[in-house]
């Protein structure tokens, strides 16, 4: 089965057409679940390391970080030459984390994928990242499942069970995750996509000790399942390991129940690009065309820890990419070269010439954000979908630098970091010179800061819990006046409406999209009046500003100023300068002077901020904290003290789900009060309890806590200790004379 490694047949396999024999895939699992341990034996299998390293270097965390801490920080990629019953496979791997702090690694990961190995700890179960995951991939990405239940010995080994509850356990997993895959499945494949063991699609093992079989392994060596178990009470693990390979039992899995890119991408371009599928374009790319126009993306920005140096990682979905060639950045409107191309082998770029259509590759020589969509120079085409995150920015630091002069150098440092990573955000505090660097939680941006302190010494504030403004009924109208009399404004504010939020959240409707087909959406999706869809000025962030004017002349002139302005105050809304979240700014009318000179930035910016503040303030505005849905699975005689914990941090109880001799209480948990607490469930537990979350959404912070939070986060900010109110923009406002 081994096959050892040569880099020319790597390549030969990549240039071949035989896609029936390529494999785009992410292993993808809750955190601690053993992904990294599963993947070292697929490295095994390649000849990529010795059997006896396989489950203890764990090759795929390469990264420093990743090794003090023990945990999957940064998705690895490797390109493994297989055989597979005398067969040979070039299986595309993405190792994912498991951390919700880096679930954008895995959102981006999977848009690359067309399967996914779905893992999941025979003693944790179904977890919430697991949950996550399966609706990224499956839902999200459409990329076909296939499971692999492991670290079964712990329940021969730790909870003494015997086969049959061995086998019920399993069994229960099965039918959560095909639950989970039922409901979020492309519809036509609801049903097919479904795992089983009987027919092939699960695997049941302990990576650990570097065993798994399926139902086809058992069948093929003549083994019961109950040899396990003997083997455990003999304490002859070695036997297992030489006897039912993991890595067999996973690329037996792979080539046989997981799709080729040629297959994938009948179904998923559909998903991932709404150009026309009747173009050249959208017939290439649908046919997987190494011979079509050139048309890719890119899904991952590996940053090398010592040099610092950028490599982008992505996919050719149509075409022959070439090194040497110049490409066109669709969404940055720029065209670069190609200096360097190959594909990744974890850490390493193996050099290649070109690379065809259905196979992911690596290039260094420029830099884009991740998520970027590519074509040939000289042409154009409608970018793939935006990848979509499970998870936003609630947490915040403060950063500058120790060196005031390395401001410029500090910015340039932090864009790369925030181009490689989506999720988190950053804003230029000009008065203070101070970035605010937002993350999905306070992981996650540790892990940032610590990067960019390595280029630039930087101080960093304490973590702090970012919170949204927003409006609960519409605002009233204001119209406002430029400082010199010459300029005015008129418009009002109201709550978008959950829909278009959604279509936003989702990045189905974009600032930079066609005005018409961007139109169309919000009329199907959301009921929108045509005449007003086809008339958004700009999409930022969940909000939206909308040209409801009529007759005026010269707006043209100050609209950028205005869009500019708009998009500061979402960043800092006039109650605690937190997000603005979810409003509509409708302008009614507008009077430019016919002079230029009149009609500066400062002018415009000090009318646009004056009606936006006030109708904002005028709507009945308050604070809406980040909360996060939580599970926690502990012995059943300790339900009582895991709901004391969580209710006594203002966590509210959603349902409670026994099994055997476990129960899982699943809640909701406000962000700021997630601080230490897993600590508190291990303690009250005795440490039986395994608690995981993830990211729900936004809440009103409840009224006795409104104006007492506020004015804290005032004082954090040096802003004046006092509720905000119209009188700080009140002379802005227009009065006939």
């Amino acid at each position: 089965m081994v096959k050892i490694k040569d880099p020319e047949a790597v390549r030969a396999l990549i240039k071949s057409n035989d896609y029936a024999h390529k494999r785009i895939i992410s292993i993808s699992a809750h955190i601690d679940h053993g992904k990294t341990t599963t993947s070292d034996f697929l490295l095994r299998s390649a000849g990529l390391m010795s059997d006896a390293a396989a489950g203890q270097v764990l090759m795929m965390s390469s990264d420093w970080e990743e090794q003090k801490r023990g945990i999957t920080i940064f998705t690895s990629v490797v390109l493994l030459n297989c055989e597979v019953d005398g067969e040979e496979y070039l299986i595309q791997l993405s190792d994912t984390p498991g951390h919700l702090s880096f679930t954008g690694e895995v959102s981006r990961a999977l848009r690359a994928s067309d399967g996914v190995v779905i893992l999941v700890d025979a003693l944790e179960g179904v977890r919430t990242q697991t949950e996550t995951n399966i609706r990224l991939s499956v839902g999200g990405e459409a990329c076909r499942p296939v499971l692999f239940v492991n670290k079964v010995d712990r329940l021969i080994n730790e909870l003494k069970l015997p086969p049959k509850k061995v086998y019920e356990r399993i069994d229960i997993i099965v039918a959560k995750v095909n639950e989970l895959i039922m409901k979020t499945a492309p519809a036509q494949f609801g049903k097919d996509w479904r795992v089983s063991f009987e027919q092939g699609s699960v695997a049941i093992g302990s990576a650990k000790t570097g065993w798994a079989f399926t139902m086809r392994t058992l069948e093929k060596k003549g083994i019961k399942p109950i040899v396990v178990f003997e083997k455990y009470a003999q304490g002859d693990e070695k036997w297992l390991r030489q006897n039912l390979p993991l890595d067999d039992a996973l690329l037996e899995m792979i080539v046989k129940h997981l799709p080729s890119p040629k297959e994938a991408q009948l179904y998923k371009i559909p998903r991932i690009w709404k150009g026309d599928l009747d173009s050249p374009q959208g017939k290439a790319l649908m046919n997987c065309d190494p011979n079509g126009p050139v048309v890719g993306m890119i899904t991952k920005i590996y940053v090398d820890p010592k040099s610092k140096r950028p490599t982008l990682i992505g996919r050719v979905f149509s075409g022959t990419l070439r090194a040497g060639e110049e490409i066109r950045l669709v969404n940055r409107h720029e065209s670069v070269r190609v200096k360097r191309l190959g594909v990744q082998e974890i850490t390493e770029m193996l050099d290649m010439d070109e690379i065809p259509a259905g196979n992911l590759f690596s290039v260094f020589g420029f830099m884009c954000p991740a998520g970027e969509s590519f074509v040939e120079a000289g042409t154009d085409i409608q970018p793939f979908e935006a990848i979509e995150y499970a998870s936003e920015p609630v947490v915040s630091r403060t950063i500058k630098p120790v060196d005031p002069q390395d401001i410029g150098k500090l910015g340039e440092v932090v864009s790369k970091w925030i181009m490689a990573d989506p999720t988190a955000r950053f804003h230029l505090d000009k008065e203070s010179n101070e970035y605010r660097l937002d993350g999905i939680d306070p992981l996650q941006i540790e892990i940032l800061t610590g990067r960019i302190n390595e280029q630039v010494p930087i101080k960093i504030s304490d973590p702090v819990i970012v919170y949204r403004e927003k409006m609960t009924q519409r605002g009233d109208q204001f119209h406002t006046k430029s400082p010199n009399g010459h300029n005015r404004l008129r418009m009002y504010l109201e709550p978008l409406d959950e829909k278009t939020l959604d279509l936003i959240r989702k990045k189905k409707v974009t600032a930079d999209q066609d005005s018409r087909e961007r139109a169309a959406l919000l009329r199907e999706g959301a009921g929108w009046d045509p005449k007003e869809a086809r008339k958004i000025l700009d999409i930022y962030e969940s909000c939206m500003l909308v040209d409801a004017m009529a007759g005026v002349q010269r707006f043209d002139r100050i609209l950028p100023y205005v869009q500019t302005v708009f998009r500061e105050f979402c960043d800092s809304g006039p109650i605690a300068h937190e997000p603005v979240m979810g409003v509509k700014a409708i302008l009614t009318d507008a009077t430019i002077h016919t002079d230029p000179a009149h009609t500066g930035y400062s002018e415009v910016a000090t009318m646009t901020s004056a009606g936006l503040n006030m109708s904002f303030l005028t709507g009945n505005p308050a604070l809406y904290e980040p909360v996060l849905e939580v599970d926690i699975k502990t012995p059943t005689d300790t339900q009582g003290a895991v709901i004391k914990v969580l209710t006594g941090h203002r966590g509210q109880i959603v349902t409670m789900e026994a099994e055997e001799d476990t129960v899982t209480v699943k809640g909701a948990l406000p962000t700021a009060e997630t601080i230490g607490i897993a600590d508190e469930f291990r303690s009250a537990t005795s440490g039986r309890s395994f608690f995981g979350y993830e990211f729900r959404g936004f809440d009103p912070l409840p009224t006795s806590l409104q104006q007492t939070r506020i004015l804290e986060i005032r004082k954090r900010k040096n802003m004046p200790q006092e509720m905000p109110s119209l009188s700080s923009w009140a002379r802005w406002v227009y009065k006939r004379t």
